[in-house]
């Protein structure tokens, strides 16, 4: 009984290392969508498109100014990675909330949804926590999946 507690446990660590180690490049996790060009265009772009399918922009936190705030605080720990803006979208469809909450409540952690768009050296870059990973062995695994992919259909639309 040991053995096998050692073995999960060493599995278990190796996972969770994997796990770790795709999260921060290139994550599966999250989709992200690069765009040259100012961020408020691309802003303004995502946003119409958003608003203009069914889904509702909630709020529009300036992650960037407010971080902006620290900087004399942090010091040499401020913005290390040189980021020019961070913006992000706080957004919701009423059909889709109702039916994660139909299938599965638990799902309903996903509402309301968000997109950041981070730009650094005319670059902006949208990212998106894709709800079908999340869901992954839910009742509502299927419909976080059309969920996605609408938002993800909805973004590129709109930098169209």
């Amino acid at each position: 009984m040991k053995l096998m507690t050692k073995s999960l446990v060493s599995l278990l660590f190796i996972a969770m290392s994997m796990m770790a180690t795709v999260s921060w490049a290139g994550s599966p996790m999250i989709y992200e969508k690069k765009v040259k060009g100012p961020l408020e265009k691309t802003y303004k772009q995502v946003f119409n498109a958003l608003e203009n399918n069914g889904y509702y922009v909630i709020f529009e936190p300036n992650i960037g100014k407010n971080l902006s705030h620290f900087k004399k605080r942090w010091g040499k720990d401020y913005n290390k990675n040189n980021l020019e803006a961070i913006r992000s979208m706080v957004f919701c469809n009423g059909w889709y909330a109702n039916q994660m909450s139909n299938a599965d409540p638990q799902m309903l952690a996903l509402c309301p949804l968000h997109i950041s768009l981070v730009h650094k050296d005319g670059r902006t870059r949208i990212l998106f926590v894709r709800p079908s990973l999340v869901a992954t062995g839910s009742p509502a695994e299927k419909l976080a999946l059309e969920l996605e992919q609408d938002v993800i259909r909805t973004i590129e639309g709109g930098l169209k």
